[in-house]
């Protein structure tokens, strides 16, 4: 498992640490699951790129469906 680090403003810091609280996690576990989403909705995108590319001349309808799908 890899370590990161990194600086945050201390409001930002603060906030993250009562979010944390008031979900019962460590501020760790908060941001693997934000990092989780995050992954999940790039690997979707990516995926989503290649089909669409791979349409017969239907690539930007694909990319229009994937951005009507991200804004519900």
């Amino acid at each position: 498992m890899g370590a990161l680090s990194f600086r945050l403003p201390d409001t930002k810091h603060q906030r993250l640490k009562e979010l944390a609280k008031s979900k019962g996690v460590s501020i760790n576990h908060l941001l693997e699951e934000a990092t989780t989403l995050m992954l999940a909705e790039f690997d979707l995108k990516t995926q989503f790129e290649i089909r669409a590319s791979r349409g017969r001349g239907n690539e930007q309808r694909g990319l229009e469906l994937l951005e009507k799908a991200k804004h519900g």
